[in-house]
């Protein structure tokens, strides 16, 4: 009688850890048995144009960013396009992306190096 009973245990705790691992991995950000980190990042997607002195080169921010830095939002790109441009290496920046959110997908432009939603 007991052989048929740890089976049926183990299936219903496959069953249960399979369960919880979907819920693990849905798009409701702070709910119980949630992944922070993608409930909670925001990742930007961009491509820009710096200007100085009326030449135009493609900028990548991540080359600005410590090894390893993949994480970046609307607040870190504008610190970064600040730096840039404070410094004197461009007068201008400029572009179009996505920023990818927990709030889903939205466009994003830099205009004058200014980020805007």
């Amino acid at each position: 009688m007991r052989e048929p009973v740890l089976p049926a245990a183990q299936i219903v705790l496959t069953l249960a850890l399979a369960a919880w691992m979907i819920t693990g991995f849905t798009p409701l950000p702070g709910r119980w048995l949630r992944w922070k980190m993608f409930c909670r990042a925001t990742f930007t997607i961009v491509t820009l144009t710096g200007t100085k002195d009326g030449h135009a080169e493609s900028v990548n921010v991540y080359d600005h960013l410590s090894p390893g830095s993949f994480i970046l939002g609307p607040p870190q790109l504008q610190a970064v396009l600040d730096h840039l441009t404070t410094s004197g290496r461009y007068d201008r920046i400029d572009g179009t992306g996505r920023v990818l959110s927990a709030r889903g997908e939205q466009p994003v432009k830099v205009v004058a190096s200014r980020v805007v939603l």
